[in-house]
């Protein structure tokens, strides 16, 4: 079960737009990110990785966690608002629901939860 202090950290990480270095800080080496319903992904390292590549796509990511957090035990539910803005002029804005499961300061495994049509970026006016 992760400390408050240890999950204010993480979420601010993360709405500093320190998305990858979050995952640095904050996920056990063999962690699980999993998109909906898809495949999971799996070690730090390649979540990293993913993380720095959709980034790249990106001239700028607003983060905003939408409180209250939920915790229990070891499982966290986190409401995120992105807002992202493309290199190509188009912007995408995306409400998801992390649900997370710890395993002492770490994130072990981690679902998002968010509607698939969000993903649609729209051209900036």
């Amino acid at each position: 079960m992760p400390t408050t202090e240890t999950l204010e950290r993480f979420i601010e990480r993360v709405e500093q737009g320190l998305h990858a270095e979050a995952i640095e800080d904050f996920y056990a080496e063999n962690a699980s990110m999993r998109e909906n319903l898809a495949a999971p992904r799996a070690g730090r390292d390649r979540l990293v990785a993913h993380e720095r590549k959709v980034l790249a796509r990106a001239h700028s990511v607003q983060s905003t966690c939408v409180r209250p957090v939920f915790v229990n035990d070891s499982h966290v539910v986190i409401r995120w608002i992105f807002e992202f803005a493309w290199k190509d002029g188009s912007a995408t804005r995306m409400e998801e629901l992390a649900y997370q499961r710890w395993e002492g300061e770490l994130i072990a495994e981690e679902q998002f939860f968010y509607d698939p049509a969000q993903m649609a970026p729209t051209r900036n006016a």
